[in-house]
């Protein structure tokens, strides 16, 4: 009986180990996804800026988190003897793997919002920044229970702060994290003439289309997978996530008026919403937070862009900051009993974490880019930008005729 029950752990351990690398392998390639989507959207002259960027991001990312961030959202540290490390076949070595993989996206997001003007190595130096400490931070006041956040909330209104999938954790954070990262920085050159918006087309749709693509399959891994274990799987997460993909970009097909910029853009926005309660909503329910998000997300970009002046190029504060707002307030709504949902959800809990979630963002964005705007500069110089960010950083231009 005793090595059958260690065959059936052994199996168990196994299992849920390449479970969850499968699932780390496919959110990190959506940072592909992250890069075309960017490299689509920018002018020309940037386009092997955002291909470093993504990367490099990636790479920075992972060692502060590595050595600095995982221990502080979760008190884990990897220095430790090899033998304890690869216990139950490795499984907690592959969970930081999977869990980098949310972090690292943090960095993704911003960079988008940032694009064409932003100084590369500041940026990375508030990549190690973010990911070391601010994300971090609220990750584990959420997923770990630091700080009793979670304790009082269920005890104080029956419920904790729920986010299956990160739509607050994740995407809300990035996107108020970009936002005040863009606002320090400013308009790109040429952006607003005589205070109206002057148009920077898309250098290149297939890629764009491309990246979003790429970033809707491996959104299964980011969903479904973040059950982490097989035990707890549930294809309910699937058919929520593909109701919302499906829901958004109906929504920006007809409220952005076919543009290919908003329909590719309309799924992800969908996604984003639907990640905090992919586990509890019925299908109509996702479906609904999808279309919601869908054309909250084609408003909000063009009143950024348009009425608030705000330079955000690849709209990932309306994409992520503000559908990931939705998501976690829709997780309170669709989550209830009373509206198809499996319930043990609590409104005004989902209230208050996403709202925290946001102001820790925010100030925490103002703080990193404040202090080093004011230290080493964010920002491009007129000429550099002007020239593009390919030629001004890398010396090299993304095709042989720039």
């Amino acid at each position: 009986m005793d090595n059958l029950q260690s065959a059936v752990d052994n199996l168990v351990h196994g299992s849920n180990t390449l479970f969850i690398l499968l699932g780390a392998v496919m959110v990190l390639a959506m940072h592909a996804g992250f890069a075309f989507l960017e490299v689509g959207t920018v002018r020309h002259k940037n386009q092997v800026n955002a291909l470093s960027k993504i990367i490099s991001d990636f790479a920075v990312s992972t060692l502060a988190y590595f050595f600095v961030g995982y221990w502080v959202a979760y008190g884990v540290t990897f220095l430790a003897p090899v033998a304890t490390l690869t216990a139950d076949h490795g499984y907690g070595l592959v969970k930081f793997f999977f869990l980098l993989t949310f972090a690292a996206a943090i960095p993704a997001i911003i960079s988008g919002g940032i694009a064409e003007r932003a100084k590369f190595g500041p940026q990375l130096c508030a990549t190690v920044l973010i990911v070391a400490f601010i994300y971090p931070f609220f990750e584990g006041m959420i997923w770990n229970g630091n700080y009793g956040l979670q304790a009082w909330l269920l005890a104080q209104f029956g419920a904790s702060f729920h986010d299956f999938a990160g739509s607050v954790v994740v995407h809300a954070v990035g996107g108020w994290l970009a936002l005040a990262a863009v606002l320090l920085l400013g308009a790109r050159n040429g952006r607003y003439r005589d205070g109206r918006l002057v148009a920077f087309a898309p250098s290149n749709i297939p890629f764009l289309a491309l990246g979003s693509w790429i970033l809707i399959v491996g959104w299964f891994g980011f969903n479904v997978m973040s059950a982490q274990t097989l035990a707890a799987v549930s294809g309910l997460v699937a058919i929520n996530s593909l109701m919302a993909m499906v829901g958004g970009t109906v929504a920006a097909l007809i409220v952005g008026r076919n543009d290919p910029g908003f329909l590719h853009n309309g799924p992800l926005a969908g996604l984003v919403a639907i990640c905090a309660g992919s586990d509890l909503m019925h299908p109509v329910g996702a479906l609904i937070t999808g279309l919601i998000a869908g054309g909250m997300f084609v408003f909000a970009f063009t009143a950024t862009q348009v009425k608030w002046k705000i330079d955000d190029v690849l709209g990932v504060w309306p994409l992520h900051g503000l559908c990931g707002v939705w998501g976690g307030i829709a997780c309170g709504i669709f989550g209830q009993e009373a509206l198809g949902g499996l319930g043990g959800v609590s409104l005004i809990s989902q209230l208050i974490g996403t709202g925290l979630g946001v102001c820790v963002a925010f100030f925490g964005g103002l703080a990193v880019y404040g202090l080093l705007k004011w230290s080493i500069g964010i920002r491009l110089t007129q000429e550099e930008e002007y020239y593009g960010a390919d030629l001004s950083v890398h010396k090299i231009g993304a095709t042989s005729h720039d």
